[in-house]
This record gives C-alpha cells, structure tokens and sequence, in this order.
C-alpha cells in the first residue's frame, strides 16, 4: 500500500466509535500541540449538566466513553449503549465509581427495535431526554469498490448511517412532546471528502452529515436543536488496530495533518459538550470540523 494511500486510511478510518477509557473532560489548553491530559474527579452533582438526562450510543469504549464520563462528571444522569456487556458494564462501574449517574443497556443500533427499546428504557428511568449523543459505529478494512464485500458494505451502512436514523426517528417524539432537546451526531472527515479505498465509510458519514441537517431544519420550531462532528484521527483502540494493521506509527503519520498530532477523545468530548451547552444556542444544523484544520 503506497502512503498516500496509507493516509486516505487512517485519515477516515481512525474515526470510529471505540477507543481510550479516559474519565472526564477536562479544561481546554491555549496550546493546540499539547493538549492537557484529563485528570479524574469525582462527579460534580451541580455541574453544568446537573440533573439532565443524557443517551450516548456507543459509549464502551473510545469517544463515546469519554464522552459518557465527561458529561456525568457534569451531573448528567448519563444511559448508554453498546454491544459488548462486560465492557459496558466496567465502564458504568467507573462512572459510578465516581459518583456519578450511569446506566448501560447492551443494545445494538443495527436493530431498530432495540434502539426504540434504548430509548423508551431512558424515558421510562428519568422521565426525558435532554441530550443525545448518536456515536455508534464501526470502521473497516479498506477496500475499492469494486472489490468490497456485499456483507461489509451493508454493516457499514446498517451501524454508522441506519443507527444514527434509528437513534433520532425514535429520540425526536421524547423530545417534540417535552418541548426540547438536544442531538449530535458522530459524523467525519470522511463526510467531507472522496477517499478511494473507504467508499463504505465515505458513504456513510456523507450521510449522516445531510440527516443531521435535514432533522435540524425540520425541528427548529420544536425547540430541538441536531448538530454533528466530524474528527480526523483520534486517539483509540481501533486507530492502533489500523496502524498495527499497515506497521505504521503514530510519528509517522502525525506530520501528514494540519495538525501534527493525533487528536484525544478528551478533545471529541469537549466539543460534543460544547454543542450540548447553553453557550451554542444559536447553533443548529451544522457539523463542527474537529480535525485541527484539516477541512480548512
């Protein structure tokens, strides 16, 4: 595989939902190049998330951990999904741990039936739905077109597009009814630009991308406010798993970004949270570049 290939991988293949177990959102550091790694802390029970109810998909391991930590280090009453049980398990054990307010409920979003089970299981703990965080999704080998498998292509498809339209078909009435709501979506560079050997990817994030602008469009005038993100690479399992897979390195392929890093999912948090907050009331409808420049 020649490097710009190796690259058009990693820049669009690191940005699947699984990743560092990292225990909260930190403070942002003036320094883009050397970003302050979180600490963790006990659950602030008057944060600035106290007492709102909040669903992340995906949220065993990588952005969505994070992010599931961040927001209950804030005082949010944090549910959250994914398929693996032991590891969403440990994770509430350490949100707990913590003092703070975690459910996991094992579901997979490729089911349509248990992503309205997920969220009718939110509603009927806590009574609403403030914010969700739609994060579910996988990433796979790289491969042309022309060459992909059938199966492949419809799991991509079936986690990272159909999970994000499942998510929000069955959050929207909760939060029609209540009068308001928040939601991001986990979209990507990938949404943004044509990378050969990823047309399942590319496909799906490009999609994401034109639901979450035309659910935003349509629920404005409820008060509901859908959003998305779209890193570059971050820092998880799966984006080892993709260098281990190539015998490349983080040092060799930071200095192909904008940014000459790899980015965390402390990072991805604070902007999913940033998004979720009172001070992006006027926000609506858009996709937040999280690549450090790389969509400039």
């Amino acid at each position: 595989m020649s490097m710009m290939n190796r690259r058009n991988v990693l820049v669009t293949g690191s940005l699947a939902a699984a990743g560092l177990a990292a225990a909260a959102a930190g403070q942002a550091d003036a320094n883009t190049l050397n970003p302050p790694a979180p600490e963790p802390t006990a659950a602030n029970p008057v944060g600035r998330f106290a007492d709102q109810v909040v669903l992340v998909t995906g949220a065993t391991s990588g952005i969505g951990e994070t992010t599931a930590k961040a927001f209950a280090s804030e005082g949010a009453k944090v549910v959250f999904n994914g398929r693996r049980a032991q590891l969403g398990q440990q994770v509430e054990s350490q949100i707990r741990d913590l003092g703070g307010d975690a459910t996991y409920i094992q579901s997979d979003v490729r089911d349509p039936q248990q992503v309205e089970q997920l969220v009718q299981a939110t509603l009927e703990q806590h009574g609403r739905l403030d914010i969700a965080f739609n994060n579910a999704g996988i990433f796979m080998t790289p491969v042309e077109i022309q060459n992909m498998d059938l199966d492949n292509y419809r799991d991509m498809i079936a986690t990272n597009l159909d999970g994000v339209f499942y998510s929000m078909r069955y959050e929207l009435p909760m939060m029609i009814e209540q009068g308001s709501g928040i939601i991001i979506n986990m979209a990507s560079v990938a949404g943004h630009r044509g990378f050969a050997n990823t047309p399942h990817y590319n496909a799906s994030k490009h999609g994401v991308i034109g639901l979450t602008k035309a659910a935003a469009t349509a629920n404005a005038k409820h008060n509901i406010r859908i959003n998305s993100i779209s890193p570059l690479a971050v820092d998880t399992p799966m984006l080892r798993r993709s260098f281990e897979y190539q015998g490349l390195t983080y040092e060799q392929m930071a200095p192909n970004f904008v940014t000459p890093r790899i980015m965390t999912t402390d990072e991805m948090a604070r902007a999913v949270m940033f998004l979720a907050s009172a001070e992006a009331t006027a926000i609506n409808g858009m996709d937040l570049d999280v690549t450090g420049g790389q969509l400039a």
